[in-house]
């Protein structure tokens, strides 16, 4: 928990405890409540036990920074067995109110909750809110929830990131009341107030800070209402699947994907042939879109979403050809050219998987290569028999934008002689500059690719011909370790010092693990050598000097 929470956040929970401000209210195996009190009162919730443990507190300490020291108070309050009589009695003080409130009789409950809901204006809304929709008429209730929805949704200034929460749990409140409207015989309503409800909650998260995704589970909640009412109401069919196909295809959130699917029992056959013949017409406007040098490339997010409309309509059929064909319509990017094929290949047409991609390959052979595609058809090609066309694709994009992967495809391929001629084709006349100012991703790649053939004397010579990278040199460092522990000791003493020399507790935390390395190939003397000279050259630097102790 320490580690958890960090040394500072760890002791002042460790005062909170010792000051006696924790009050466990629940506590089972997995699962500890508490009130902590501090500037205010918090609650403070923590699951899970051991080393797997997480929790959520009330304070704002918590929204900014996570693991707070009310949680850390409440841990070891429990820790401490502060719990344990009440963990043996059955979980607690609030274990204990349940027991009572059971014993009460339903008109003091009442009364006990009238008493609180005058008091507190969110219960008395969420009470009044679930009495409308229970007991009032079809006006009322419109007229009430229509309100409340959008005196909630609204947001006259930012909803900032602390507030957020806030915020969607009023809006859920509201829902709890919409959700209750189509088991009351308001089915109807509640499908018009769902669709006003998602309306408001779309045009209000421009305006609101929502990075824990309030407002997609909001939405969601509300679909769900939305699909709960339409079951009840029972829209006509063809009428319904217009308004779906509208909310699918020109809405800006993805509130209503893939509704042909999750509304099918309420579209029914003719509902859903009406949705089909909108996606149809839709996607006959969208003119094919093929590749080539001089084409314009860009990503059409209307054309996939009819896309995948169709193609679930084509599944259903079991008709593979017309999911195909419609995968077909845009072949502008090698990217598309990969996806067809790997669908052909996962529904058992490799041979027209491979057509697809040897076309891809023609059309886009004078643009920079797609290394997907091109590993892609070198598998399907091995496959087929055909290793030198396979090679003939690799040794030609390995010459223009070579990479580690498209090695060890050529490697796996042709064997040790790959490795040479690999080797043979970075050094020669590749724009490798020997002892350059700049450092060559293919030298690099050299380097790596000696590394994998266990070639450490050639890989720490061209490391140097060719001045590597120092992430490279650290790869290089650490395959060697046994080997060359010099060499390796060397590039970690020259990394340590970027790492001191660029400051920040990260770096100081990450030079002194690697000065711990360094202490494992090297004898006790010679480290502390090294160590005593490293704390007279940084001394200044005192949370570096905290670290080496």
């Amino acid at each position: 928990m320490r580690e958890h929470a960090g040394r500072t956040v760890f002791a002042r929970g460790e005062t909170y405890f010792r000051e006696d401000r924790v009050e466990l209210l629940a506590i089972t195996p997995d699962r500890v409540l508490a009130h902590v009190s501090g500037t205010e009162g918090y609650r403070a919730e923590l699951t899970g036990g051991g080393r797997s443990f997480d929790g959520e507190c009330t304070c704002r300490a918590f929204e900014d920074h996570g693991f707070c020291k009310h949680l850390v108070a409440a841990a070891l309050a429990a820790n401490a067995g502060k719990g344990a009589r009440e963990l043996e009695e059955g979980g607690g003080k609030l274990a204990n109110i349940r027991k009572h409130l059971l014993g009460k009789g339903v008109e003091a409950l009442v009364d006990m909750i009238m008493n609180l809901a005058e008091r507190d204006l969110a219960l008395f809304r969420r009470l009044d809110m679930a009495a409308v929709s229970t007991n009032g008429d079809g006006k009322a209730v419109e007229t009430r929830l229509s309100r409340a929805i959008d005196d909630v949704t609204h947001a006259a200034e930012y909803v900032e990131y602390g507030e957020a929460g806030g915020w969607a749990a009023d809006v859920d409140a509201v829902l709890d009341a919409l959700a209750g409207l189509p088991a009351n015989g308001h089915g109807e309503l509640a499908l018009q107030l769902a669709d006003r409800a998602i309306d408001r909650i779309e045009r209000a998260i421009a305006s609101i800070d929502d990075s824990d995704g309030h407002c997609d589970a909001l939405l969601e909640r509300t679909r769900d209402i939305h699909l709960a009412a339409a079951r009840v109401a029972r829209p006509e069919p063809v009428s319904f699947a217009r308004v779906l196909f509208e909310r699918e295809t020109a809405g800006d959130y993805d509130t209503f994907h893939s509704a042909a699917n999750i509304y099918s029992d309420v579209l029914g056959e003719e509902g859903l042939a009406e949705y089909r013949r909108l996606a149809t017409a839709a996607w006959e406007e969208i003119p094919p879109r093929s590749g080539g040098r001089g084409v314009r490339q860009y990503h059409d997010f209307a054309a996939d979403l009819l896309l995948g409309i169709l193609d679930s309509f084509a599944a259903r059929d079991g008709d593979l050809d017309a999911r195909i064909a419609l995968r077909t319509k845009d072949l502008s990017s090698q990217w598309r050219y990969l996806q067809l094929a790997e669908f052909c290949r996962m529904h058992g047409r490799e041979e027209e998987a491979l057509r697809w991609v040897e076309e891809g390959l023609w059309v886009f052979e004078d643009e920079a290569p797609d290394h997907r595609l091109i590993l892609f058809a070198a598998e399907l090609l091995s496959k087929a028999g055909r290793n030198s066309d396979a090679l003939q694709h690799l040794w030609r994009t390995f010459g223009k934008s070579p990479t580690l992967e498209l090695y060890k495809r050529l490697r796996q391929i042709e064997g040790e002689a790959a490795a040479d001629a690999a080797v043979r084709s970075l050094e020669g006349g590749t724009g490798i500059a020997p002892k350059s100012d700049w450092q060559s991703p293919r030298a690099d790649l050299l380097v790596e690719i000696l590394i994998h053939e266990e070639r450490l004397d050639a890989a720490w010579a061209a490391a140097k011909k060719h001045s590597a990278s120092m992430h490279i040199r650290r790869t290089l460092a650490r395959a060697s370790e046994t080997t060359h522990p010099e060499r390796a000791i060397g590039v970690y003493a020259e990394y340590v010092e970027q790492l001191v020399n660029r400051g920040g507790n990260y770096s100081y935390e990450e030079a002194a693990r690697l000065i711990a390395r360094i202490g494992g190939l090297r004898d006790a003397a010679g480290h502390a050598a090294y160590v005593a000279e490293l704390k007279l050259r940084h001394k200044r630097k005192r949370n570096f000097m905290k670290l080496l102790g």
